[in-house]
């Protein structure tokens, strides 16, 4: 595979975290949840920066892009064993809200296929407490959604980790063989310069 066609794959890549991260961040904004909103943003800005890197051959943001993703990858494990009730995480208590709310994933009340529940009388319909609605019934609940935007993730993440490692790798060797002056040479023939 060339150079030119994994830089083109990695800035599709960023291209599709970014629509996805941004879409996450929208659902996180309707859920109150300030931790996964404060991650996503930080993500938005390094896959930004990391497509500027592959665009303007800059390696370094290239670099960050690796380093950010490894721990977007734990994240998004995190988040996923949060939603499964793994590792003694719940799903139900406030760590992604970060105990400033008392709302939770905004999927669990509008999630695909939810009925709700009626409030007892008519005086309580003007209420805007999410306490005071019940959910029956989903077609595929929150926290599988939930799950699904991580594997998503974690997925295009893989990928992208991937790419820009052949691409950092490809431009430490072409670095190797341009000395900036407008000369090639291999490694193999010294460089000769004239004034």
């Amino acid at each position: 595979m060339g150079c030119c066609s994994a830089r083109c794959m990695l800035i599709l890549l960023c291209c599709l975290q970014l629509i996805t991260a941004l879409e996450r961040q929208l659902f996180d904004f309707l859920g109150y949840q300030w931790a996964p909103i404060m991650v996503n943003f930080f993500h938005i800005i390094v896959v930004i920066l990391g497509l500027f890197g592959v665009i303007q051959y800059r390696s370094r943001y290239v670099v960050m892009y690796l380093l950010w993703t490894l721990l977007w990858v734990g994240w998004n494990v995190f988040v996923s064993c949060l939603y499964l009730d793994l590792g003694g995480l719940s799903k139900d208590s406030d760590i992604l809200s970060m105990g400033v709310s008392p709302h939770r994933s905004w999927w669990k009340d509008n999630g695909p296929g939810c009925e709700i529940d009626g409030l007892p009388s008519a005086g309580w319909q003007n209420q805007q407490n999410p306490e005071l609605t019940t959910v029956v019934s989903c077609w595929l609940e929150y926290q599988y959604i939930e799950i699904l935007h991580c594997i998503v993730q974690l997925l295009l993440s893989l990928l992208g980790f991937v790419y820009a490692c052949y691409i950092v790798t490809t431009f430490s060797n072409e670095d190797d063989s341009f000395n900036f002056i407008g000369e090639f040479h291999h490694p193999s023939k010294s460089s000769q310069l004239f004034f």
